[in-house]
């Protein structure tokens, strides 16, 4: 398991859970749902930890056990590609996952993502200097949507 992006902190407990959906600021999509609190006075992270915080859930609405951590696990992913890059920070964020989170194609859960950030106004575009290697189409470890590699070898390894 990849170790967590430094630059993205966890929502662990309830109350920061039940803060952030209590500020009613939210964007539903067919593969999420984003809910964005800005950070204040009472909560807020501490002192040298990341300005960005994430929270992830999935209901048993969503499936088993198994479908409910596929969820999560594809969330976490979309958001660490998206959210580290593009998120404004001084923000925490809570995806929840929908029925169709776990067999959503990949390019539509992260556009999802996208489009909930522009929509709540939390877009922030970067240069490419800044932007990341892997990012959502592009990079050579970028997974496309066939299961390649996207480096043009078809990700087999007979006759290369």
């Amino acid at each position: 398991m990849a170790a967590p992006d430094p630059r993205v902190g966890r929502l662990k407990r309830r109350p920061e859970f039940l803060a952030v959906a209590g500020t009613r600021r939210k964007h539903v999509a067919p593969g999420l749902i984003l809910q964005v609190r800005r950070h204040d006075e009472r909560q807020r992270p501490a002192p040298g930890e990341p300005p960005i915080r994430l929270g992830l859930t999935a209901s048993r609405k969503v499936g088993n056990a198994v479908v409910r951590n596929r969820a999560r696990r594809r969330l976490r992913e979309a958001a660490r590609q998206i959210l580290t890059a593009h998120a404004a920070p001084g923000h925490d964020f809570v995806l929840v996952a929908r029925a169709a989170t776990a067999e959503r194609p990949w390019t539509e859960l992260v556009g999802d993502l996208i489009a909930a950030l522009k929509r709540l106004g939390l877009w922030r575009d970067v240069s490419k200097s800044e932007a990341p290697k892997n990012e959502v189409n592009g990079g050579p470890n970028a997974v496309t949507s066939n299961g390649g590699t996207g480096d043009g070898s078809g990700g087999g390894g007979v006759g290369a």
